[in-house]
């Protein structure tokens, strides 16, 4: 979910020859164990952003170096993306041998034996193993591909948060502080609460009007014919009221609405769904159609002075100047929050916001499994992590921390990796549910419609609430 991000050649050029070290110790492993394997081409599908990127342009080109295999990695929109893997798999088609398994459709997947055990894989086949990897490496947001039996079905690729970005330069401008001391009677500084984000979006809105500024308060991801709407506002914006798992009661017989127990159309949702479309009515103009790829140019070309951003485009938008025009001008935050949710989330009952990524999964349809197997220890290495890191803002093992360049760049994201390792646990993903796209395809016309003015807030929620309640008997989970 995000904004494409091409290598240069020289980046390419510099990854690949940073790699050569753990290359030429490991080559020999390697190209025993593709003995078999030679003439095979591996072809994969994901979505188009900068951690897929470098795969398809540094790591499957140094794996083919290796081992003679051939992998084709094919990058799209989220959309084909989703409907090519999961057309594949259901017509056991085997056209692909990995597919983008995002975290909130993992369940899904699993539900319906779509993807290979890798962990029983390499334990049926120790040859295939190979000594540098271990799932040990990675960190805790593994678990998320992880199934009931403890093993994992996916290898990450990517992991990071929705975080916070504000403008430094303009948040630490004495005029401007001056200005919105003044205006506001506070001091002006990151938002810890609604209110306070909302005072500084509506303040620099009106300073961009005021002095002839191509400048806005705040991004919003509020497309209103596309799911990244949805999911900003279930997953990044609800939670910071205190609505957790979009809503729905699990343990109370998947509850939806209010008057059974659950908090879909709660006052709190409610509040929250009020917060944003007002921050979505100061926002650019273009947010009425942005979807994750375009809050982040918004944001990268200056025309916000804050927002929620994947984290993923958070590297690109504050240090690479053919891209961004604030790099050097970033800075990182928790999203605000009500009173009670931080609590709730350190004791494990809640969380802040969303902790997003995905993983490379083998179809139990590959007639390649095998050879897909090594490709994804390959790109599974500590040794090939740090380079990535820089190219994604991604990290999904622990040792990457720790490199030397990592912390150099974190420094200049003026802090977003050591945000990810220390407060990452309280984030989450996507809530458990094999019903997800079911859902969340059943009240998006009622959604869109809250975004158009169809319907007023508070009746399209209740609407929402109902028509969860209706699929999810339907689907046989509410009885």
């Amino acid at each position: 979910m995000s904004f494409a991000y091409k290598l240069g050649a020289s980046a390419i050029a510099f990854a690949v020859t940073a790699g050569m070290a753990y290359a030429q110790d490991a080559s020999t492993f390697w190209a025993e164990a593709a003995k078999p394997y030679q003439g095979v081409t591996l072809h994969g599908v994901t979505e188009s952003t900068p951690p897929s990127n470098y795969v398809k342009d540094v790591l499957a080109p140094e794996f083919e170096k290796l081992t003679g295999i051939r992998v084709d990695i094919e990058t799209t929109s989220w959309d084909q993306m989703y409907d090519k893997a999961i057309k594949d798999m259901e017509a056991k088609t085997g056209i692909y041998d990995m597919v983008y398994i995002e975290q909130d459709i993992i369940y899904a997947y699993l539900s319906r034996n779509f993807l290979v055990d890798t962990t029983k894989l390499l334990a049926d086949k120790p040859e295939l193993k190979s000594p540098n990897y271990d799932e040990a490496n990675f960190t805790s947001f593994a678990n998320y591909f992880r199934g009931e039996n403890g093993d994992l079905y996916g290898i990450p690729v990517e992991a990071f948060i929705k975080t916070y970005l504000y403008r430094t330069d303009l948040f630490n401008d004495p005029a401007i502080q001056a200005a919105y001391k003044e205006k506001t009677g506070n001091d002006l500084k990151p938002a810890t609460t609604h209110e306070e984000y909302t005072a500084i979006a509506e303040f620099f809105t009106e300073y961009g009007k005021e002095n002839g500024l191509d400048l806005w308060g705040t991004t919003a991801q509020a497309h209103t014919g596309h799911p990244a709407s949805w999911y900003e506002f279930v997953e990044s914006i609800e939670p910071t009221f205190g609505v957790y798992n979009w809503g729905i009661d699990a343990a109370n017989n998947y509850a939806a609405t209010v008057e059974n127990g659950g908090r879909m159309n709660s006052p709190e949702a409610k509040a929250a769904m009020k917060y944003w479309l007002h921050l979505r009515d100061i926002a650019p103009p273009e947010s009425v159609q942005s979807t994750w790829t375009e809050t982040a140019t918004t944001m990268a070309a200056g025309r916000a002075a804050q927002g929620l951003i994947y984290g993923e485009n958070a590297a690109w938008i504050a240090s690479d100047e053919n891209q961004s025009k604030v790099v050097g001008k970033i800075g990182v935050a928790m999203p605000p929050l009500s009173e009670g949710v931080l609590a709730q989330a350190e004791a494990g009952e809640g969380y802040v916001g969303y902790y997003d990524g995905g993983a490379f999964g083998i179809p139990v349809t590959s007639k390649n499994q095998d050879a897909a197997m090594l490709f994804l220890q390959f790109i599974a290495q500590n040794d090939v992590q740090p380079d990535w890191a820089l190219a994604g803002s991604r990290i999904t093992n622990n040792a990457t921390y720790d490199d030397p360049k990592v912390k150099e760049l974190d420094a200049k994201l003026g802090g977003y990796f050591t945000m990810l390792k220390d407060q990452g646990k309280l984030y989450a993903g996507a809530p458990p549910y094999p019903f997800h796209a079911q859902v969340r395809e059943a009240v998006a016309p009622i959604f869109y419609d809250i975004l158009t003015g169809k319907i007023d807030p508070d009746t399209g929620l209740d609407q929402m609430a109902q028509k969860t309640e209706e699929e999810l008997t339907a689907l046989g989970y509410r009885k």
